[in-house]
């Protein structure tokens, strides 16, 4: 390690001739580096974004990019990178559109370390770093806000939600946010298939990088396009810890990471962020094996001190919905006959309405013409069509008829957290049994809902282990690797479709005693429907067709392929009290035949921020086998 340390720094010292002339200083400076064991410290590290191993001692950085590291061990070792880093201060480069000295490509470090160690500009020179004076100009920063978009339904990379941190300008207001720039980190790929994407994701098949642009594009992508709720968390970081956040992601800028869907995601990276302005807050301690975004916002909220406010944006989708809750069905008929060109703002059917009604229709219609052009793009009569709706909303004497948008009761970090562990008591028949049920993430559909888009589910590596009264040892019951399921309403304005995608093992009953594992994969799409508006909320009414491939050694043919509809109800009784009920048929009609049918009801009860129980009650049927399964189960949220 020592030669190799020795032999950088030789190479350097024949290269630069600046090193030539002053090799003392560096040296002193290198000495009293070790002295102050400079290494070691965490701001260091935090710059080198230096983590340990999960399973193994050491450590290692999480950058993946060799332009990062100016040692050729830099990667795994901190004193290395140091000294070569401080080597690097001595270069004579000079700033080109193309090209930076040193001490501005990596400038984070130079000032930290000159802070430290005082470096004498007589010795080393402290070069100009236009560039970086410029992007910061521009940027003006004041404040910096973490922003959590909610998740969005119809891609499963991003059904637990995004972060991002929001540069705040000085002279900027809350009418003028849209005008800042936001600091992302996402993985580069043009992957348009949401499955594909979370799958490559989990092995780190795709690069990740940080960048930096208009925050109005990520309101347009996320508010308009995606129909995702915002809620923005303000932070308290002063002028001196936005400097350093903002001198480290210019020197990030071209660093290429590895990304992993699990663990070093946008959640997770931009903690590191907020760890280099701030050191000592050791965010990324908390998430050695997966990190969720709500639990990082959770993280930083829990950080006293660190939290100033928090807001929410509503989604154009949202506002839509609203607007269209203050009409009745004739008037939406007007509405969406507005927008797809079959009205004009001045025929009859609208003149007929009062002023305050043609407002609201004109103002809904030219809204969810703007959702379209966002989904779909641009088309000729939409600009027309656009113009026409808001010169008709000009001539009416009547103030702005937006709805007040009130802001969800529990925020996604006031949610139950991401972890799951239950105890169940059962009886099958006449067979009485217990369950361990554990879910390391995150959330699912008969979960407290506060804090989490309404239909949105998804779970990782669910599994329960099982004991009957009557029988020896503890068996697997159920193991899930991923289990998603995305209910999206429709209505006459909106028609996602809804999805699910599950696979793992599971019991199969071939006979009374014989259950072995299979694997089985299963999918379906459909359509969900809300009901009218309960007052804890309209329950949702869905149907999927769904298929199943399973296999197993005890099929004649190692394998059973089927489909059948599903049909489903889940709405709340009181804001503790969920109840869904659903109906599920299954034909497998290639491979071994035989037909599987399910009739549940299930019912979660809330007991606190953190635990619940759940009521269970089944009918099912397997070959020509039928059962009754009944349990309770308590379940407790980490």
């Amino acid at each position: 390690m020592l030669w190799r340390n020795s032999l950088v720094l030789s190479l350097m010292l024949a290269s630069w001739p600046l090193f030539a002339q002053d090799n003392e200083y560096l040296q002193q400076l290198l000495q009293q580096a070790r002295k102050q064991q400079l290494a070691q410290r965490s701001e260091w590290v935090n710059l080198l974004h230096f983590k340990p191993y999960p399973l193994r001692p050491g450590g290692r950085s999480l950058a993946d990019d060799p332009t990062f590291f100016n040692a050729l061990d830099g990667k795994a070792d901190p004193s290395a990178e140091l000294e070569a880093t401080l080597a690097a201060f001595f270069s004579e480069t000079q700033e080109t559109d193309k090209q930076q000295n040193p001490q501005c490509s990596f400038i984070a470090r130079y000032q930290w370390l000159k802070q430290e160690l005082k470096f004498d500009s007589t010795r080393l020179p402290e070069q100009p770093c236009k560039r970086f004076n410029e992007w910061r100009d521009m940027l003006n920063p004041h404040e910096v806000t973490l922003v959590f978009p909610a998740a969005y339904l119809n891609n499963p990379a991003s059904m637990y939600g995004h972060t991002l941190l929001r540069i705040d300008a000085r002279d900027q207001d809350e009418n003028t946010r849209l005008l800042a720039y936001a600091i992302g980190y996402a993985a580069a790929t043009d992957e348009t298939n949401g499955l594909t994407f979370a799958v490559k994701g989990l092995m780190g098949g795709y690069p990740g990088s940080y960048s930096i642009q208009p925050y109005y594009l990520k309101v347009r992508e996320y508010n308009d396009i995606e129909n995702r709720d915002v809620w923005e968390y303000r932070l308290t970081l002063t002028p001196a810890e936005i400097d350093r956040l903002l001198e480290h992601v210019w020197e990030l800028g071209p660093v290429r990471f590895d990304y992993y869907f699990f663990d070093e995601n946008c959640a997770y990276n931009l903690l590191s962020l907020l760890e280099v302005a701030r050191p000592g807050l050791e965010l990324t301690d908390r998430f050695r094996w997966w990190a969720i975004p709500s639990d990082t916002v959770r993280a930083v909220v829990e950080q006293p001190g660190l939290l100033h406010n928090a807001t929410f944006r509503p989604s154009n989708a949202t506002v839509i919905k609203q607007r269209m809750a203050q009409l009745n069905g004739q008037q939406l008929k007007l509405a969406q006959d507005l927008t797809e060109g079959r009205l004009r703002p001045d025929d009859d059917p609208i003149k007929r309405a009062t002023p305050q009604q043609q407002a609201q229709l004109l103002e809904l219609s030219y809204d969810y013409l703007a959702y379209l052009r966002a989904r779909k793009g641009d088309w000729p009569e939409a600009g027309k069509r656009s113009r026409d709706l808001l010169l008709a909303r000009s001539r009416l004497e009547v103030p702005d008829m937006t709805p007040k948008i009130t802001a969800p009761g529990t925020r996604p970090d006031q949610g139950h957290n991401t972890s799951r562990v239950g105890v169940a008591w059962g009886v099958r028949d006449d067979q009485h049994y217990q369950e361990v049920v554990m879910r390391p993430s995150y959330h699912d559909q008969n979960d407290p809902e506060g804090g989490y888009t309404r239909g949105a589910q998804i779970q990782f590596f669910n599994l329960a282990l099982r004991h009957y009264e009557n029988a020896g040892g503890v068996r697997v019951e159920e193991f899930t690797p991923i289990d998603i399921y995305s209910l999206a309403p429709s209505n006459d304005y909106f028609q996602p479709v809804s999805w699910k995608i599950n696979a793992g093992w599971t019991r199969k009953r071939f006979s009374a005693d014989n259950e072995p594992l299979v694997a089985r994969v299963n999918g379906g799409a459909g359509r969900s429907w809300e009901m009218s508006s309960q007052e804890n909320g309209a329950a949702v009414i869905y149907a999927f067709v769904d298929g199943t491939l399973e296999e197993s050694s005890e099929y004649s043919r190692h394998y059973a392929l089927g489909m059948g509809p599903a049909l489903g109800v889940m709405g709340d009784m009181s804001s503790h009290w969920r109840v869904n009920a659903y109906a599920r048929v299954q034909r497998f009609g290639l491979g071994e035949v035989h037909t599987a049918a399910e009739l549940t009801l299930a019912q979660r009860f809330s007991i606190g921020a953190q635990d619940a129980l759940r009521l269970d009650f089944a009918r099912k049927q397997e070959f020509d086998l039928q059962w009754t399964d009944a349990r309770i189960t308590w379940q407790h949220f980490f």
